[in-house]
């Protein structure tokens, strides 16, 4: 039984601001459509997402890789340009953090899981500003916690970071189910801490995962519902 629910921030609740990402390149003389731009980022961090990718680098050797992988796959080549906007980019990320927005059917879903009876808590690959964020774009309400990497100095998949929020939140592990958009950093992390664990996969490029997925969080208040959360 599903007493806790624990949610990835980025590519779950919050998304980057493509318009901001669009106009920062638009400055530099780079034309990149905003839709185009969120089309692409699914399959670039599907790309990423691979075990290898992920015991090599850290969270933040993966953004820099993020950006420059998504415009390559528009047929935009790396420059000094290219470099520049991403500069812009990650200067405003540290002062207020790109994954700035919600989708509409983000608060719908947090309502209708918190009158399931869960608690909720976020566990976050983030940069020191989740809080600020998310008081800024209105989710802080609906969590009991939420845990930031940078404030912990350990980040997913480090099972430590489940394990920290476990405590805070006063929740069990066995109990306790992670929704996350990257396999090997949400799977396979909350998995190690001995949670179970759900892949957003909005794009549908898991079909081989070992996981239930699903496409949105009004899919997860259906999966919950039917008691078909467990792997």
């Amino acid at each position: 039984m599903i007493e806790t629910l624990s949610l990835d921030a980025g590519g779950v609740l919050v998304f980057p601001n493509w318009a901001r990402v669009s106009e920062a390149l638009a400055r530099q003389g780079i034309v990149a459509d905003a839709s185009a731009l969120a089309a692409a980022e699914p399959h670039i961090k599907r790309h990423i997402d691979l075990a290898t990718t992920i015991a090599t680098t850290d969270d933040d050797k993966r953004g820099w890789m993020y950006f420059d992988m998504i415009l390559e796959r528009l047929g935009i080549q790396p420059s000094d340009r290219t470099g520049a906007a991403v500069r812009d980019l990650y200067e405003y990320h540290q002062r207020c953090n790109l994954w700035e927005s919600v989708p509409g059917d983000v608060p719908e879903a947090l309502v209708a899981l918190r009158q399931m009876g869960l608690r909720l808590f976020v566990v976050s690959n983030a940069n020191g500003k989740l809080s600020t964020l998310f008081e800024r774009v209105g989710l802080a309400q609906y969590f009991d916690c939420l845990i930031d990497s940078y404030d912990e100095g350990v980040e997913k998949p480090d099972p430590r970071l489940f394990e920290i929020a476990l405590a805070r939140a006063g929740a069990r592990a066995a109990t306790t189910l992670h929704v996350g958009d990257l396999y090997h950093v949400d799977v396979v992390g909350a998995r190690t801490a001995g949670l179970q664990a759900v892949l957003l996969d909005a794009a549908d490029l898991y079909p081989e995962a070992d996981c239930p997925r699903i496409r949105t969080l009004g899919e997860l208040v259906e999966l919950l519902r039917s008691g078909a959360a467990s792997p």
